[in-house]
């Protein structure tokens, strides 16, 4: 069998990209839905919450309302949406924030 050649990550440069306000405030709300996502998944899963995870009992501290979760793990989220969002500005694409 061959040797398998290691993972190099390679992620969109977007080290220049700087969003607007309005485009900040997104993130934060696909932070929630990211969350959401997740939560939605592991519920179909048959996982509940419990005060501290547990693999066996399908049990997760962390399924609770966004709002409620430690800053810790809100800020994963937040960094996942960001990182979208450049990533998506870097590749060329606007995002614009609906006519109020």
């Amino acid at each position: 069998m061959a040797e398998k050649t290691p993972y190099v990550p390679r992620p969109i440069d977007t080290q220049s990209v700087e969003l607007a306000p309005e485009i900040l405030a997104l993130a934060e709300r696909l932070a929630e839905n990211a969350h959401d996502v997740w939560a939605v998944g592991r519920v179909r899963e048959g996982w509940r919450y419990g005060p501290t995870r547990n693999d066996e009992r399908k049990e997760h501290p962390d399924l609770v309302p966004y709002s409620e979760l430690a800053e810790s793990e809100k800020e994963y989220d937040r960094k996942t949406a960001l990182e979208t969002l450049k990533a998506i500005v870097a590749l060329g694409f606007v995002v614009t924030p609906p006519q109020k």
